[in-house]
């Protein structure tokens, strides 16, 4: 008897539409849809797909609860040995409904969860350590080469084989397992610092996590007479985008003169193209607050509001090129003498 798999995708790949249907609510297909399909394919005759969820990625980011009721209603019905999500690649919000499904499955069931994600997706951090994330492309056109590593690994998953990140293809859990070896750890650690020595490869047992450390800054003493910026990766530009910042994956940045305005208003929209852009268009200060610092400039709460305000879009964007951003804009607000920062997201 074949395993059987339950396939998780957002209303992208569900082929309902794009942004503009990433409220619908999620619904159940007692069939292969979308990547669902290829991924079967790659399955042959030892695990079929018993069905898929769809779900709107706005809609499960906030509706959580709602969300994962349905997710619990159809893993009742079809009991699962395996569940698949995804692959999200750099989508930020499919990446988190991904590791949202992910958390939610291997703490209610016994069914390990399979995913893809690009390697700067913030859901891989939420889901690595839970779930089989497979790492991919940033973009859906290296679904061809994600799937079949992903049906690969499902196999050996629902076998019951061990598995192994480097010989697997996933993104390390940060997980010590406990192993039989035929040699003592003294004779291990010291193969190990023979072979770096003579400068051969060698695999460490245990590998040190990597932190980016930000030393805070120091504390404003007096906001009356401090100066203020703002800075945005909302992707809120003048009407036109006349710099031609990019809505995803941003290559550059912007920064436009407020010094004669009161709020951005009409003269502004956004083009990032990770959110419903409907409510930040109708008021742009929504994203990039002007309009509120204008009002506390005036009123003396603060020294004043600098003259520039900077803007680009995190969306898909590189971390290499978010570091390079914020040392240019950190670089010009410094010599500018400018005290504290607004940093509005989406």
């Amino acid at each position: 008897m074949s395993k059987k798999v339950l396939y998780y995708i957002n209303q992208f790949f569900g082929q309902i539409g794009g942004e503009e249907m990433a409220h619908v609510a999620p619904t159940f297909e007692e069939k292969a849809v979308g990547p669902a399909m290829g991924f079967e394919r790659s399955l042959g005759q030892e695990a079929k797909i018993v069905g898929t969820i769809i779900c709107g990625d706005n809609y499960f980011n906030e509706n959580l609860e709602d969300s994962l009721k349905f997710i619990k209603e159809v893993m009742d019905k079809v009991n699962p040995d395996i569940v698949v999500a995804g692959p999200a690649f750099n989508a930020g919000r499919y990446g988190m409904a991904c590791a949202g499904v992910a958390k939610f499955v291997t703490e209610n069931y016994n069914a390990p969860v399979v995913t893809g994600m690009y390697e700067e997706n913030p859901g891989l951090d939420a889901c690595k350590s839970i779930a089989y994330v497979v790492p991919t492309g940033n973009v859906a056109s290296s679904m061809g080469k994600a799937l079949p590593i992903m049906a690969k690994l499902t196999l050996k998953l629902l076998k019951g084989e061990v598995v192994k990140p480097l010989v697997d293809g996933y993104f390390a859990q940060g997980k010590r397992l406990t192993v039989l070896s035929e040699k003592i750890g003294a004779i291990r650690a010291t193969e190990m610092l023979m072979k770096r020595l003579r400068g051969e490869e060698f695999e460490t047992e245990l590998p040190m996590p990597v932190f980016d450390k930000v030393e805070p800054a120091k504390a404003i003493v007096d906001l009356s007479k401090a100066t203020i910026a703002v800075v945005t990766s909302g992707g809120i530009v003048p009407l036109g985008n006349p710099d031609k910042i990019q809505s995803a994956s941003a290559q550059k940045w912007g920064k436009y003169d407020i010094s004669a305005l009161n709020e951005l208003g009409k003269d502004y929209c956004t083009i990032h193209g990770g959110y419903d852009p409907v409510y930040a268009n109708e008021k742009p200060d929504r994203v990039a607050p002007v309009d509120i610092l204008k009002e506390m400039e005036k009123e003396g709460k603060i020294g004043k509001v600098y003259k520039y305000f900077y803007t680009t879009t995190g969306t898909g964007t590189a971390v290499g090129n978010s570091i390079k951003f914020g040392v240019e804009i950190g670089k010009e607000l410094k010599e500018a003498g400018v005290d504290g920062v607004i940093l509005t997201s989406t």
